[in-house]
């Protein structure tokens, strides 16, 4: 099997969030920043740009800030390209966040930038958080995490709705119901709407299944079993330390 058959595994994208806990079960930010890229690139492989048969470009950010892979064989473009369709609404914000906890990271203060505990205990402490409004912090670490938080959390429910759900369940109905539970509320009603529709052009449960390269329907419903609870672990432990701080609902 050559590197584009195995480039694409979203096993391994989603065991990587095992990393961004330490000992300690604090959040390490470079790792739950690398995680997240490789969600990001994953959805970014959506767009035809023409190429060779039988195979589908990457699209590069105009920033070029995500590397180019091999070009992809249609039958590992297929779930890429329907995990896209319902993550393309979010992903440009997705990107732009990351961008902003990069910039923390490698700033003047990025020893209080290596985990989300300690990021949280020095902006806190230094008056670097927008609690009640926008104003002089807009791009703080502690909001900019939370929006990637929210974020995650809509696509643990939607993977684990898919993962339990029965063979015949409509994949727009679990992607809606995720959606409604996780990000609906922090967004104005003309996107809930937009994004609801796109979420009806969904394919089948046995399709996205299939589409996972991890062997048929069954061994990617177990493969689901395995990876997604290093996601909610990383989402439980980052929603307490939020709600111990009362920031969950930073504007």
């Amino acid at each position: 099997m050559d590197d584009s058959e195995t480039g694409f595994n979203l096993k391994v994208v989603l065991v990587s969030f095992k990393q961004c806990l330490n000992e300690k079960e604090e959040v390490l930010l470079d790792p739950y920043i690398a995680s997240w890229k490789g969600l990001v690139r994953c959805v970014r492989r959506t767009c035809s740009l023409g190429g060779s048969p039988g195979r589908v470009p990457y699209v590069v950010s105009a920033s070029r800030w995500l590397s180019s892979p091999a070009l992809l064989p249609v039958s590992r473009w297929v779930f890429l390209n329907s995990l896209g369709a319902i993550f393309s609404f979010i992903s440009k914000d997705v990107v732009s966040k990351l961008q902003i906890m990069e910039r923390l990271r490698g700033g003047p203060q990025h020893e209080h930038y290596c985990t989300l505990q300690a990021m949280v205990t020095h902006e806190l402490g230094n008056q670097l958080v927008d609690l009640e409004r926008r104003s002089h912090h807009p791009e703080s670490g502690c909001r900019t995490v939370l929006r990637l938080h929210r974020a995650l959390h809509w696509l643990q429910l939607f993977l684990e709705s898919l993962r339990t759900s029965p063979e015949d369940t409509r994949t727009s109905v679990l992607c809606t119901d995720s959606y409604n539970a996780s990000l609906a509320a922090y967004h104005p009603w003309i996107v809930r709407r937009a994004v609801t529709v796109a979420f009806c052009t969904l394919p089948t449960r046995k399709v996205f299944l299939e589409a996972m390269n991890v062997g048929p329907p069954e061994q990617a419903v177990q493969m689901l079993g395995e990876a997604l609870p290093f996601i909610e672990r990383v989402y439980d432990v980052s929603q307490k330390l939020y709600a111990e701080h009362s920031l969950l609902d930073l504007p």
